[in-house]
């Protein structure tokens, strides 16, 4: 039962009154402690001497009775009655902790019964108040109103044992033999979780998928309750309780409130008085409105008289009185907020019944009762959660041990009971059904029916539809006995009752109408259903007048089950019908509410009914063939796949699950899973082992691998089991508080069953170190696993040794996550050396909570080397690992320090070490770097933000010297920067510098050839702003670091005099080739001192010198890198590129240098051996500055790159600086680019060469053009000039183009982008065609706005004219061709895309012509893909001179002609028969002769993408291709007509001369291949064919 005797034992009882009774007592402590010697012993009371707080005391003296035991207790309770002026309601307490009639609370040793000693009490009352009565009649009154309560009371009590001590139903006879287990079977607790109301209003005001997903707090988790906690806190205090029950259907609610009546009658609630129970499928049926009294009385039970006085009873024990409303879901009005009475309610009142329960939850009306509440999941009132404060609980109906009794206590008289649990037990599925108490007295039916005619092979269902269909053939077959026939005949005798049943069912469903009376239900249909226990049969109250039958389905499940079947079987629902009722989309209105609510199971159960195991059953009960029942089965089907392709939140897809593994049809399934995007995101809603269940089976039918998320789920261990058999989960994750180690337990054991599991996550949960044990033990099986997430858990202290072993015999692992676990640090060090030693681990990142694990490659057979130190091992092993560990920001201090050398020495394959973020400090970075030597690190290490001063920074440096891995120091005070790099080889290879210089370096080594290669180590100590006491101190460090190459001193503030004081050892670092001082407070007195020094520091190879001002000095960048030569430019122009000997270069940036500072820098630098490169950028260098620069040009012998950027130059300046191919004759490029950036690149000698010039959008326009070419003028060895992107225009065009004959080179000149029009280019083409000098012009007015002219000084045959996209118009063609009439040396002719027209093209060709040679012209217009060939070839016979080439390609709009000059005269009788081609008789024969006669030269004939008509191809054969000089046919991709094909095989059997043939991409028919291997024989010439 659930009701346990030491939930109700005496201190329970007594606990409810005690606040009451000690507060009384306290004011009449005096009569206590006489009284209390009465009933304890003089000893006892002898403690209390000592206790002076009067509450405490009373406090210890009721202890002092209560242990006295049960007797004394009741003595006691009775004589305080008895003497004292007790309030009311604590006298009832009291009366109740002394006695009930069962025992429960006192001993049985009591003479009187329950019964006779409360009305002793209730007598009571009355005599010992008989003095404080105001009048006779006030007490008559009360005694009476005392009798009648009781009288009631009784009565409610026998009336609940009648109703639900032992149920009755109808046809009871027939129910007891047909349904032994409903109404004979002990009852079987059920399972309850306790749920915060808060948690719950969060869920129900947020749709359940839309809740964040992060694990909700623990408070929050739902723990489990016995009923009888319910109810332990019901207290006198005048606030109304409610307790809302909420289940899912068939969890076994409806059965419990029985249950909890049974019990109260049996006198295990003692705290309640009075208990009402009402279903809202009855209130449906009211249509009035009520009283509370008419509510309690007329539709309950009525008093047999004074109902007045007990109702005011009633009323004055409302805290005594529980009324249970079952079904809140099946309640047909709308219930909500405003369903409350307006106002005070009276206890006259009248209201509805939602009113009534409304105001009840509120305390309106019995102020101080308890409220139990039960409803489907899908129906909570707004009203519960914004305004009432409520205990929240959920029936999850068994788990498997209940489960276990429940089959046990049902099949006890059975010999198979334990091959009855066995099955069960070995069907995961059965198992999940039978969590669902409804669905597991269905599964004990079936069950019990095939053992008992087959003991050995049982087949059970599948599917709850076809469990309900083989419970309804069950039934029907117990009724006949041994005598029964076959399933068929038995539907067939019942078939008008049972679709009399269906269509009962589908009407209440429609109506909203749960109860029916005897008019509503056919009598053979009752008959039936009474007899088969399909029915119950109630008696239904609507008045006070006298009650009537009502009849229900024994549950609602059933009812939906026989409405889905008349759907099916019925000949009135065609399909529209069937698809508006199935529609999941109407019945999924709100995100969380079903529209249809008492539809829950409906849709479920029509799914099932479209099995293929169902199809039989449906064809018996319809009637109909087999193709009728499918059709109505691929209706469901079909809808359901369309619902899978819609947005669907997490419930609904669950419920999608559930109606696809009801059709158990794989295709439908598959087809379902991989609408649903192949990921799976579950929030904040329970799922049971059923739903699960169903979601693995539409996972498992796929073929494609998924994405489980559960987030904030509830769900029991049992629906781990069923996760077990997914084959297809790729990713699983669980983010809950409330899993933890039990919930990582029970996953483990289903791990090992998901064979395609790669990444597991189960974060946000209350795991600890055991659970991950656990877990990592069973995962360690799961060969295929590649990423588990620990994330947010309770690992403070795990396993680390037996983990990380664990961890190495998984080949395939890549990631573990164990952040935010507030992980010790010594757990952290423990992990980083098991880390090491574990031979797949690769990295180890640990930043503050943030502890993650990488994995590389299969392990398993290699040995773990923490056992071995390294250098006992590292001559026989070479390592292939490359291990990273990062402990950042973990609070390591110096005490730390010698046990993380001990752990980096372990490891003989660390790349990288990350120790940033610590409290490491100067001595425990300085116990690191002493063993540095010995640490295996193959990169770097990190040390910042170790709280490190100037003393941690020399011993950094020093490390340099006794290191000789070590390739770089880079430190930073200000950033709290430090790190170390090293060389990963023990042979050093020299690296480049980090500022690369302008031309990349070869692979040549510094110095000489022969020189040994050394490691090149760099000092990176800057951003520190160093006191002028540091200076000393790490002067004194970096003197002792003679392999340095490269020192960076940058933003150190160090000042002229720190600069002097770095000089003075300067000299000693042999190998120092780069200095950065950036940003130092030098003055530029110091940078020429620093420039000065080239020449007697002759290591130095490059000096820079950047943001120092006089006025305001930023700093200098000094750098002596090698400089080396691989440019395009230079690999041409130098000398002997070869041989180009080590350089310097010199930097100067971000200065104010006027002319003098100029002279001075010059002076020195000329000075300087080796100077290859001087950078003298962004120093706002004047007019006067820049010639004064190029002035010193011919004195710096090496120069080979002079660079001015971010210097603004006038006009002026550009020219001075173009001018300076003229003052030094080893200029080999002038590059100026947007008047801020020059370039002077430099020969080695003074050789003759061709120089470049490049001034690129530098504003230039027709004002400079003069002095730009007496400039050029000057210089006859011109390779290129670019003049692109300035601002030349027509007129500077023009100007330029008439100076252009005195510049007699062979050079290229860019003027593209300058804003040239259609009268610049004709200009150009004048130019072109009168200048002798011009090779080639390339002209374009798109948006690359192209003008290229290539000029030569010696005689070159070619001359070429490209003009594309220049949009002319008819007055520029015209000109255009007057133009070209005058070029006589054109050799190619290309037009693309310029507006040229047919008539256009005619004009042209006339026009092009020359004294001697061929000429190649090219026409690019879209018209060209439009003319038929024959219109193109007339085109092409208006040319002058004799064709040699025609080329037509319409895929390219392309018409191109080859023309030889001088062409022959043409004949008279030619010129007569063209006069003559008006007449249509002879037009043809006219055209023919003048193709034939302009072609006879023709060499070459390409067409491609032409369509050939049979005229155009007659001509093709009969004239073009027997001309006696043609070498090349080609005819690709074109269309012809198949007699034309046939035609063309004929005629190229007469071409003697071709040598190429190309007939690429022609459709030629299986007929005509043959025809033309014949022709290709005939043609002796041939060579090539394609």
């Amino acid at each position: 039962p659930p009701f346990q005797n030491d939930d109700l034992d005496m201190e329970a009882a007594v606990a409810s009154a005690r606040p009451q009774l000690v507060e009384f007592l306290s004011h009449h402590l005096g009569w206590l402690l006489t009284t209390s010697r009465h009933f304890l012993p003089g000893m006892a009371l002898n403690g209390l001497d000592g206790i002076t707080d009067h509450r405490e005391k009373v406090s210890v003296l009721l202890d002092l009775l209560e242990k006295a035991g049960p007797a004394t207790w009741k003595q006691f309770a009775q004589y305080l009655c008895m003497e004292c002026d007790l309030p009311l309601d604590l006298e009832i307490l009291l009366i109740s902790s002394a006695g009930e009639g069962n025992g429960a609370l006192i001993s049985c040793h009591s003479k009187c019964s329950f019964d006779m000693f409360l009305t002793s009490q209730f007598s009571g009352f009355a005599g010992r108040r008989r003095h404080r009565s105001s009048s006779v009649s006030d007490k008559d009154v009360k005694q009476q109103r005392l009798d009648s309560a009781e009288k009631y009371r009784h009565l409610l009590i026998d009336s609940i044992r009648q109703r639900y001590g032992s149920r009755r139903a109808a046809g009871a006879a027939a129910q007891e033999q047909t349904q032994p287990l409903a109404f004979s079977q002990a009852f079987v607790n059920l399972v309850i979780r306790h749920s915060k109301a808060s948690h719950l209003k969060e869920r129900m005001d947020k749709p359940r998928q839309d809740v964040a997903g992060a694990p909700e707090p623990e408070e929050c988790a739902d723990t489990a309750v016995k009923v009888s906690d319910l109810f332990c806190s019901v207290v006198p205090s005048g606030t109304t309780k409610v307790i809302f029950l909420f289940g899912k259907p068939g969890t076994g609610k409806t059965m419990l409130m029985h249950r909890i009546c049974q019990k109260w009658a049996e006198g295990v609630l003692p705290q309640f008085l009075f208990t009402f129970l009402f279903e809202f499928r009855q209130l449906n049926l009211l249509k009035r409105k009520l009283t509370l009294k008419e509510l309690l009385f007329d539709l309950f039970l009525q008093p047999e008289d004074s109902p007045d006085a007990v109702f005011q009873n009633l009323l004055e024990n409302a805290w005594r009185t529980l009324i249970i409303f079952d079904g809140l879901d099946e309640f047909a009005a709308n219930m909500d907020l405003s369903s409350s009475s307006k106002g005070g309610p009276t206890l006259t009142s009248r209201m509805s019944i939602s009113e009534l329960f409304v105001d009840l939850c509120h305390g309106k009306l019995l102020p101080g009762c308890t409220v139990l509440v039960t409803s489907r999941p899908k129906r909570l009132p707004n009203f519960l959660l914004n305004t009432v404060e409520f205990l929240l609980a959920e029936i999850w109906g068994f788990d498997h041990e209940k489960v276990e009794e429940y089959v046990s206590h049902y099949f006890h008289q059975y010999s198979f009971k334990e091959q009855a649990i066995a099955h069960l037990k070995s069907n995961t599925k059965l198992l999940s059904m039978c969590l669902i108490p409804a669905l597991c007295y269905v599964v004990c039916v079936c069950l019990e029916y095939l053992l008992l005619k087959h003991q050995r092979s049982v087949e059970l269902p599948q599917t709850m539809t076809q469990f309900y269909i083989k419970m309804l053939l069950i039934f029907i077959n117990k009724q006949q006995g041994e005598h029964a026939d076959g399933e068929a005949t038995q539907l067939n005798c019942n078939k008008k009752a049972i679709l009399g049943l269906c269509d009962l069912a589908l009407k209440g469903l429609e109506d909203k109408k749960l109860v029916f009376y005897v008019g509503d239900i056919p009598e053979h249909v009752k008959e039936f259903a009474s007899l088969h226990g399909l029915l119950t049969v109630f008696e239904v109250k609507t008045s006070g007048t006298c009650p009537e039958a009502g009849y229900a389905f024994v549950h609602l499940s059933l009812q939906e089950f026989f409405a889905a079947l008349c759907l099916m079987v019925s000949r009135r629902v065609d399909k529209n019908y069937l698809k508006k009722k199935f529609s999941l989309k109407s019945k999924w209105t709100l995100k969380n509410e079903a529209k249809t609510e008492f539809m829950e199971s409906f849709h479920i159960f029509l799914s099932g009914l479209s099995s293929k195991e169902c199809r039989t059953f449906l064809m018996l009960l319809a009637e109909q063939d087999e193709a009728w029942v499918q059709d109505k089965q691929d209706t469901i089907l079909q809808s359901l796949k369309k619902l899978a392709a819609t947005h669907l939140t997490g419930p609904k897809v669950i419920e999608l699950c559930h109606c696809t593994f009801e059709t158990q049809d794989l295709k439908v399934a598959q087809h379902i899973g991989s609408l649903l995007n192949f990921k799976y995101e579950f929030k904040n809603f329970r799922l049971t082992p059923l739903d699960m269940s169903a979601l693995v089976f539409v996972i498992n039918s796929g073929q494609d691998l998924t994405y489980l998320d559960f987030a904030g789920c509830l769900m029991d261990i049992d629906s781990l089991e069923v996760l077990a058999g997914c084959n297809n989960i790729e990713h699983l994750s669980f983010r809950s508080r409330r899993c933890g180690d039990d919930f990582a337990s029970a996953l483990s054991k289903s791990l090992r069953g998901m064979g395609s599991l790669k990444k597991l996550e189960l974060t946000g949960g209350s795991i600890t170190a055991e659970g991950m044990t656990n877990l990592v033990q069973a995962s360690s099986q799961c060969l295929q696993l590649e990423e588990i997430n620990l994330q947010d858990n309770r690992i403070r202290d795990p396993e680390v040794k037996r983990v990380m072993d664990l961890f190495s015999r998984m080949e395939k692992l890549k990631k573990i996550d164990l952040s935010n676990n507030d992980l010790s640090l010594n757990a952290v060090l423990i992990l980083a050396k098991e880390v090491i030693a574990c031979q797949n681990a690769a990295e180890l990142r640990v930043r503050k909570d943030t502890v993650m694990i990488y994995f590389s490659g299969p392990s398993g057979k290699v040995p773990r080397s923490l056992d071995l130190r390294w250098e006992e091992r590292k001559e026989h092993v070479i390592p292939t690992r490359h291990v990273k560990l990062c402990l950042q920001d973990r609070s390591l201090s110096s005490q730390h320090a010698k046990e993380i050398v001990a752990i980096l020495q372990s490891c003989p394959c660390l790349s990288e070490v990350d120790l940033s973020g610590n409290k490491l400090g100067d001595e425990g970075c300085s116990c690191l770097l002493e063993s540095l030597p010995w640490i295996p690190i193959s990169k770097q290490l990190d040390l910042s933000q170790n709280c490190l001063s100037v003393n941690g920074i020399c011993s950094l440096l020093k490390s340099v010297n006794t290191c000789q891995k070590m390739m770089e120091v880079q430190v930073s005070l200000c950033h709290e920067t430090a790190v170390l790099r090293f060389t990963e080889n023990e042979e050093f290879a020299s690296l480049p510098p980090r500022e690369e210089p302008v031309f990349s370096t070869d692979d040549q080594q510094y110095g000489e050839e022969n020189q040994t290669p050394t490691a090149s180590k760099k000092i990176r100590l800057t951003d520190s702003r160093f006191q002028a006491s540091d200076l000393e101190k790490l002067y004194a460090v970096l003197k002792e670091c003679s392999s340095i190459s490269e020192l960076d001193l940058s933003n150190n503030y160090l000042g002229d005099k720190g600069l002097l004081q770095l000089f003075q050892f300067l000299p000693n670092l042999k190998m120092l080739s780069s200095l950065k001082l950036n940003d130092n407070q030098i003055s530029l007195n110091s940078v020429f001192f620093l420039a000065q020094s080239l020449s007697t520091l002759e290591h130095i190879k490059r000096m820079n010198l950047r943001g120092n001002n006089i006025s305001t000095t930023h700093g200098v960048n000094c750098s002596f890198p090698r400089v080396r030569s691989t440019s395009r430019w230079r690999s041409s122009f130098l000398a002997h590129p070869k041989h180009v000997a080590a350089g310097r270069c010199f930097r100067l940036r971000d200065c104010r240098v006027g002319p003098e500072d100029v002279t001075r820098l010059c002076q020195i630098l000329a000075q300087c051996p080796q100077l290859t490169e001087i950078d003298l950028s962004g120093n706002s260098l004047s007019d006067q500055s820049i010639e004064r620069l190029l002035s010193f040009l011919p004195y710096l012998c090496h120069l080979t790159l002079l660079s001015i950027r971010n210097n603004t130059f006038s006009p002026r300046c550009t020219v001075l600086l173009i001018n300076s191919i003229n003052l030094c004759g080893r200029i080999r490029m002038v590059e100026v680019r947007s008047s801020e950036n020059a370039f002077l690149h430099l020969g080695a000698s003074v050789r003759s060469q061709k120089t470049s010039c490049r001034l690129t959008d530098c504003a230039i326009g027709q004002g400079q053009i003069d002095e730009l070419c007496r400039v050029l003028e000057q210089h006859g060895w011109l390779a290129e000039v670019d003049l692109s992107r300035n601002q030349l225009g027509d007129e500077g065009l023009r100007c330029f183009l008439d100076r252009l004959h005195r510049v007699p080179v062979t050079c290229s000149l860019n003027l593209s982008h300058n804003r040239i029009s259609q009268d610049g280019v004709l200009h150009l083409i004048n130019a072109f065609a009168t200048s002798g000098n011009t090779a080639e012009v390339q002209v374009s007015l798109c948006s690359k706005a192209t003008l290229i002219i290539k000029l030569t000084s010696r005689d070159d045959p070619r001359k070429i004219l490209r003009l594309a996209e220049c949009n002319f118009q008819p007055e520029h063609l015209e000109k255009l061709c007057l133009l070209l009439e005058k070029c006589t040396g054109l050799t190619e002719y290309i037009s693309s895309n310029n507006n040229v027209t047919v008539q256009a093209a005619e004009r042209l060709l006339h026009s092009l012509r020359k004294k001697l040679g061929l000429l190649k012209m090219s026409i690019e217009e879209p018209w060209v893909c439009k003319e038929s060939v024959t219109n193109l070839l007339e085109l092409a016979v208006q040319a002058c001179g004799n064709i040699t080439e025609i080329t037509i390609r319409k895929d390219k709009t392309l018409f191109q002609l080859g023309v030889r000059f001088p062409h022959c005269l043409e004949k008279v009788e030619s010129v007569v028969s063209r006069l003559n081609l008006y007449k249509p008789e002879i037009k043809h024969a006219c055209f023919y002769q003048r193709v034939r006669e302009k072609c006879a030269q023709l060499q070459e004939l390409r067409w491609s993408h032409v369509e050939l008509h049979n005229d155009e191809a007659e001509m093709l054969v009969k004239i073009l291709l027997p001309l006696p000089e043609l070498k090349k046919f080609g005819l690709t991709s074109s269309s012809i007509m198949p007699t034309g094909i046939d035609y063309l095989i004929m005629g190229l059997q007469n071409c003697q001369a071709i040598e190429e043939l190309n007939l690429g991409h022609m459709k030629l028919s299986g007929a005509a291949i043959p025809k033309l291997v014949l022709a290709l024989c005939e043609m002796p010439s041939l060579k090539r064919l394609m």
